[in-house]
């Protein structure tokens, strides 16, 4: 990861909260949102973990940063895992995401959100979450499964299958009930200027 891919990403974080960046925005968001200030350890630990001369310098303070908000806001993302542009965190709990999954781009975590692995069997691995999903309080995604872009998964479903874009599913197990998708529930969609399609439905 490169500090302007890390600047991206920061950027694209607080773009989600306010729907523009600045200092003022992230004092704001670093103070005011505990989700986005998680964000920023989750990626700037990232970045330092790459880099040399800042894993044995500066790493080891700021995963413990990490581990520290881990158990304050019962955030649980290890650093590394793959996360898109944009993500956003609107209440923290009981969130719990596997370090194996895939997560896209403008994505809505909620709290009691589980996206987990399934170690053996037909579905085994982790879930790999599309584009502008919008994972609902206490949704549960599980799984080596495909959630397609602009799909939402609604409160306390359980999924365990891959599903189309704009597909709304529902229950335990989660079936499909709609395919209106995610339009109106992800605000503020951040659009990376290298890929200006991505939030296009």
């Amino acid at each position: 990861m490169t500090f302007y891919h890390l600047g991206q990403l920061v950027r694209s974080d607080l773009f989600r909260y306010y729907g523009a960046c600045s200092y003022t925005e992230f004092l704001k968001g670093y103070l005011k949102h505990p989700g986005f200030r998680y964000t920023f350890y989750l990626r700037f630990g990232e970045y330092c973990h790459d880099k040399s001369f800042l894993r044995y310098l500066i790493y080891p303070f700021v995963k413990l940063i990490h581990k520290r908000l881990t158990f304050r806001y019962g955030i649980s993302i290890p650093i590394g895992t793959d996360i898109g542009y944009g993500l956003y965190i609107g209440h923290f709990g009981g969130i719990v995401i596997n370090g194996k999954a895939v997560i896209g781009n403008n994505c809505n975590l909620s709290q009691g959100v589980t996206i987990g692995e399934i170690p053996f069997g037909d579905n085994a691995g982790s879930p790999v979450i599309g584009d502008s999903v919008y994972l609902a309080p206490g949704s549960k995604v599980i799984g080596g499964i495909q959630v397609s872009n602009f799909s939402i998964i609604a409160p306390n479903s359980v999924l365990h299958r891959s599903i189309d874009q704009h597909s709304v599913v529902s229950g335990i197990p989660a079936n499909v009930v709609s395919t209106n998708g995610s339009r109106g529930y992800i605000q503020n969609p951040y659009v990376n200027p290298q890929n200006s399609s991505q939030s296009s439905t």
